[in-house]
């Protein structure tokens, strides 16, 4: 993970205000964060780590290299690597202490050092590279935690404090701003939901601690977006926040891995084609392309086609919003849904399972001749769905090569769920719709990967 510098300076007159509405007006107004993190700093600890990664040389590769020289290829070998990160003591009494996952990955030793000079071994308890959280054990013993406060009570606007090592230097202090909170689409991890920051976080501030004025855990710093064109902190870092690090801890504790919860559907952002094509107002929430069988989402009654709107009171505005949110959340949780259907609002219920990969059930499929077919998609063979996890579609069991389906993007074992943005349950359904359709628009199913493939005459 790149991670660049930054920096953000709060204004005296800002500090005095905040200090200000918080203090007594007959008391002197403070004019520093100092008494603050007198109480914090203790428990952030500096995190070094060694470690080694499998390496070949390049030079032996060269084929032309072998040929002239007649070298055989070097086995791989091992590189030595170090990294330097931070950490948040959570809990005193059992040395457990909160980092990042990329702080800690492939490591072999673990340094720990306190602010006051302790040095001590760290072992691995736990660690989740999903959401880049990582929970170490240090020897417990005149340790200091750090406080932990509410993330789901931050507010945009409310001032926040970054503490942890950047570049190695310990113990360094950055102020600034909640910039936005629930930031996801970043592709920075797989679940999403992070707090933006203007407050500086350097290399070594991953793992650190983001507090509120009140000396309070917030947040574990993670990244900041960096520009190739303008090196060094812009001014826009993450952290994820407390509550979601603390339930990815428990499970850790727990289980020593995260057990994830499982809806069980295919989803794909609303554009606007497709919101004024269902009749909705506007392009939020998450489209419901497909269905898995047997999945909480079909016990539930959720259906291909539908828009969940919200998801325990929550708006969904995007489809990695619900992703996140599912996938952040424990098998057996229930979970409340604001469906879109058919001009229709209502509420559904599931309750979360394991999460299942998704697998064929090897039956013989019924074969369908190529002249039954719609005139786009002479040259395909069709057969009846057979995944198990998904109700109905059609098995494209064989594309001819050159064919205008080939052209267009259709291939071998491609699973048609919709045509024209209707479902089709098997191959009696899609024949008629693609009966003397001049366009056809399908949404595909490929290594679990939804697809969109526009078919039409001439083109």
């Amino acid at each position: 993970m790149k991670i660049t510098s930054s920096r953000f300076c709060m204004g005296m007159a800002l500090a005095a205000a905040l200090w200000g509405g918080m203090a007594n007006a007959a008391e002197p107004l403070p004019y520093s964060l100092a008494p603050m993190l007198e109480g914090v700093t203790p428990g952030v600890v500096n995190i070094a780590t060694e470690g080694r990664v499998r390496s070949r040389t390049s030079m032996p590769d060269d084929p032309f290299f072998q040929w002239f020289f007649g070298s055989p290829l070097r086995p791989p070998t091992d590189r030595k690597f170090q990294s330097l990160g931070s950490g948040v003591i959570v809990n005193a009494e059992r040395g457990l202490v909160l980092t990042n996952h990329h702080v800690i990955d492939r490591a072999d030793q673990i340094t720990v050092t306190l602010l006051d000079g302790r040095v001590l071994d760290g072992e691995i308890v736990g660690s989740d590279p999903d959401t880049d959280i990582a929970v170490i054990r240090i020897t417990p013993g005149s340790l200091s935690q750090v406080p932990v406060g509410d993330s789901d009570q931050l507010r945009q606007g409310d001032f926040v404090v970054a503490i942890g090592s950047p570049f190695g230097l310990s113990n360094t202090v950055t102020q600034g701003v909640v910039s936005a909170l629930q930031r996801s689409g970043l592709n920075i991890l797989n679940f999403e939901n992070l707090i933006q920051t203007d407050a500086s976080i350097n290399p070594g501030n991953s793992g650190g601690a983001l507090v509120d004025l009140q000396g309070r855990l917030v947040g574990i710093n993670t990244a900041v977006l960096s520009n190739q064109s303008q090196p060094g902190n812009i001014g826009i870092g993450f952290a994820i926040p407390v509550n979601q690090a603390l339930e990815v801890m428990e499970q850790l504790l727990e289980h020593g891995e995260v057990r994830r919860g499982y809806l069980g559907v295919l989803i794909r952002e609303v554009t606007a084609a497709l919101a004024e094509a269902l009749g909705l107002e506007s392009t939020q929430g998450a489209f419901i392309s497909g269905v898995y069988k047997g999945s909480a989402a079909d016990v539930a009654g959720v259906l291909a086609g539908d828009v969940i709107l919200s998801i325990n009171g929550e708006k969904v505005d995007r489809a990695d919003r619900l992703r996140n949110r599912i996938g952040l959340m424990r098998p057996g949780d229930q979970v409340e849904f604001e469906v879109y259907r058919d001009g229709k609002r209502f509420t559904l219920a599931a309750r979360l399972r394991q999460s299942v990969q998704a697998r064929r059930s090897g039956s013989q499929p019924t074969r369908v001749p190529h002249s039954a077919v719609n005139p786009l998609l002479a040259g395909v063979e069709l057969a009846e769905g057979d995944d198990p996890h998904i109700a109905g579609g059609v098995r494209i069991l064989r594309v001819k090569p050159g064919s205008t389906a080939w052209r267009f993007g259709l291939r071998d074992d491609d699973l048609v769920l919709e045509v024209n943005r209707t479902r089709v349950l098997d191959v009696d359904a899609f024949l008629r719709a693609v009966d003397r359709q001049e366009v056809l628009f399908l949404q595909v199913l490929r290594d679990n990967t939804m697809l969109a493939i526009l078919l039409r005459s001439g083109g």
